[in-house]
C-alpha cells in the first residue's frame, strides 16, 4: 500500500506525492530487506495539535517538528504513523535558512528513517540520521 498523506486543518503544500510516497516505499524496503509491507500514513498537522500528541503519549511538554508512531506488528511489515507540524516546518526553515519544501521532505524522510531504526539521541546518532537525510534529500531531488 503506498504511503498516505493526510492534512489536519492546515496545508502542508506536499507536491508529487505519488513520487514521493514511491520514493518512501523504496527507502524502507532497502533499510529493512526483510520488509515485505510497507504502510505509512503521513498527518500533517499545526503545532498544537502535536504538542497535545507529544503532551498524551510522550510526556513531554514542548514543540517538535515530527512525532513517529511504529504501528507494526510482525517483523516482515512496516506499518507507521508519522505526525508533521508544519508551523514547526516553517519556523525552522527560516531558522536554517532552507526551503519550506526542502525542510518539509526532510523531516517526511526523517520520519521514515526512525521507523528503519536510525536514532537521534546522542550526537553520533544525529550525525548519522543527517547524514541520511541529506543523501535522501540529494537522491529525491536528483530525479
Amino acid at each position: 500500500m503506498p504511503s498516505r498523506f493526510h492534512e489536519l486543518e492546515v496545508r502542508a503544500k506536499l507536491k508529487e506525492k505519488r513520487r514521493l510516497s514511491a520514493f518512501l516505499d523504496e527507502l524502507v524496503r532497502k533499510n529493512l530487506k526483510k520488509t515485505q509491507k510497507v504502510q505509512l500514513t503521513y498527518i500533517f498537522c499545526s503545532d498544537e495539535h502535536l504538542l497535545g500528541i507529544n503532551q498524551q503519549f510522550l510526556k513531554h511538554n514542548t514543540y517538535t517538528d515530527i512525532i513517529t508512531f511504529d504501528l507494526g506488528e510482525y517483523d516482515d511489515e512496516m506499518i507507521g504513523e508519522i505526525y508533521v507540524s508544519v508551523d514547526r516546518v516553517a519556523d525552522n526553515a527560516e531558522k536554517f535558512g532552507v526551503s519550506y519544501n526542502d525542510e518539509l521532505h526532510r523531516v517526511i524522510f526523517h520520519g521514515a528513517l526512525h521507523l528503519c531504526g536510525y536514532k537521534d539521541k546522542t550526537d553520533a546518532d544525529r550525525k548519522e540520521m543527517r547524514r541520511k537525510e541529506d543523501l535522501c534529500l540529494k537522491q529525491y531531488f536528483k530525479a
